[in-house]
């Protein structure tokens, strides 16, 4: 038998920038570098779909890293950011018709350049998401992904007992019909009552004229979440960087 002279395959490619698997891990929070050395010798952490292994290196820039299956963003040269958007300022970073924009609340505050992930339009308020990571808004905004948006609203009462049911069932709008994923009433004062709704859509306005089409006219809109990301406590006018708890969370949602 011949000898095979062939130099056998390495288990793992390694790039030009690439640094210790432990190392990476370490810097984006996962734990210190001996407890992501369990992790590793565990077999619960994979990169690009294979099990990873001790003594593994790994490019941060373009490895996809999983641990326990939740997908670890490594490269820190992306951003991930909530805002809680006040009424009045428009989603864009520069207005050429001189209101109120995001640029003026993010300041610099975040390095990069980031770009807002779907709209609020100028009189909503609440939860908007930045990000310079373009794959993820990408999916985070396309219909396909359904990834779910709640708000609260406060409309003209006083509301119907079937109206959660008509939501539910569907709604024809002039662009096609909507249905809500959830409705429920929070509170009513008077002639005025507060809603909470949550659904898939992202079309322009699409809560606001799907509650006008019921009857009741939106007089305040805030977002509440955006998939698992939650604007809590976050104050008005305040930005946040995402933990990586939630980043994860963002990319489950998309099926990453």
């Amino acid at each position: 038998m011949r000898p095979d002279n062939r130099s056998p395959k390495p288990d793992a490619p390694v790039y030009e920038g690439a640094e210790r698997l432990q190392k990476v891990l370490a810097a984006a929070g996962v734990g210190s570098r001996r407890a992501c050395e369990d992790l590793i010798f565990r077999r619960r952490v994979t990169v690009d779909g294979r099990v990873a292994k001790l003594g593994d290196k790994v490019d941060p820039a373009t490895a996809v890293i999983h641990v326990d299956g939740e997908r670890l963003q490594v490269d820190t040269r992306l951003v991930y950011v909530a805002m809680n958007k006040p009424r009045g300022v428009v989603t864009t970073m520069a207005d050429d018709k001189g209101r109120n924009e995001l640029a003026e609340f993010i300041g610099n505050r975040v390095e990069q350049r980031v770009y807002h992930v779907g709209r609020l339009d100028a009189d909503s308020e609440g939860l908007l998401l930045l990000t310079n990571d373009g794959t993820l808004a990408h999916k985070l905004m396309h219909p396909s992904y359904e990834v779910l948006k709640t708000y609260l609203a406060e409309v003209v009462g006083p509301i119907p007992r079937n109206l959660s049911k008509r939501l539910l069932a569907g709604v024809e709008l002039e662009d096609g019909p909507v249905k809500v994923d959830s409705f429920k009433v929070v509170d009513t004062l008077g002639k005025t009552a507060q809603v909470e709704l949550s659904l898939h859509e992202g079309r322009k306005h699409i809560v606001r004229r799907l509650l006008a089409e019921v009857g009741h006219p939106v007089t305040r809109l805030v977002r509440t979440s955006i998939g698992p990301i939650r604007l809590g406590d976050l104050r008005t006018g305040r930005i946040r960087r995402l933990t990586n708890a939630e980043v994860a969370a963002l990319f489950n949602a998309v099926g990453d």
